[in-house]
This record gives C-alpha cells, sequence and structure tokens, in this order.
C-alpha cells in the first residue's frame, strides 16, 4: 500500500490554460493582452497593485494602497511602522494572502530601504516572496 507524502491543491481556475484570470503587470504592450494564466500569478500582481498605489489613488477605496514609490523622498521612514501598514492592507484587501513574513530593513548608509514580502496564496498553499529596493 503506499504512503502519500504530500497533497497538492490547484485552484479550479488553474486547470485550464485558455483563459486568463487578470490583468498582469505592468501593464505594457505584451502585458495589455496577455493578463495573469494562475490564481498564483494574480495574486502576486494583486499585491504588488497594493504595495505599490497611492492611498487615494483608487476610485471608491480611499484607505487602498501602501504607497511605496513616495519613499523614494523621505528622509526618515519609520519601518515598524511601514510593516504594520504591509500587513494590515493585505490582510484587509487581500483576504486570500496569508503573510508569512514582512521584513522592512535600512542599508548602513540609510539611503536604500529593503522590503521584503513573504506570502501564500491561501487555496493552493504556494509561498513566494516580493523583494522591493528603494535606494
Amino acid at each position: 500500500m503506499p504512503l502519500v507524502n504530500s497533497i497538492s491543491r490547484r485552484n479550479p481556475l488553474d486547470i485550464n490554460n485558455d483563459i486568463t484570470i487578470g490583468v498582469a503587470l505592468p501593464l505594457d504592450e505584451t502585458n495589455m493582452f496577455k493578463g495573469t494564466e494562475t490564481t498564483s500569478e494574480q495574486s502576486k500582481t494583486n499585491l504588488l497593485s497594493l504595495l505599490l498605489t497611492y492611498p487615494g489613488e483608487r476610485i471608491n477605496l480611499p484607505n487602498y494602497g501602501i504607497g511605496l514609490k513616495k519613499l523614494i523622498f523621505e528622509t526618515n521612514v519609520d519601518l515598524p511602522a511601514l510593516k504594520d501598514k504591509i500587513e494590515k492592507q493585505v490582510e484587509f484587501y487581500l483576504p486570500n494572502l496569508n503573510i508569512r513574513d514582512v521584513r522592512t530593513t535600512r542599508s548602513e548608509d540609510k539611503h536604500t530601504i529593503f522590503i521584503n514580502v513573504t506570502y501564500s496564496v491561501r487555496s493552493t498553499g504556494i509561498t513566494d516572496t516580493i523583494q522591493i529596493t528603494y535606494n
């Protein structure tokens, strides 16, 4: 009798490769019509969108977004507050994701900020990491 070592879960949307699930980023000539093909790809795109969108930029969702791009011009960034904000925003706006770890660090010369967000997709259990560096 064989033993089962692991169970693989797939989202039903991932079974048919002929359909696209959502919009792929960056929005350019290639991705405009291609889109994302799996729920994992779309979850990563949604997380990137949340991280890069300024609060108030999305219509009818005035609190949506972290606005990481504005950190480029900030001289003193509160990294623990940034980490907390990322965790709360993902929990509220992307309930299909589990945040595993958020690391926000600064370089020794204080001119570069490193942001690592490790997450898993609840429906599939797939874990991935997004790394963003601002200098």
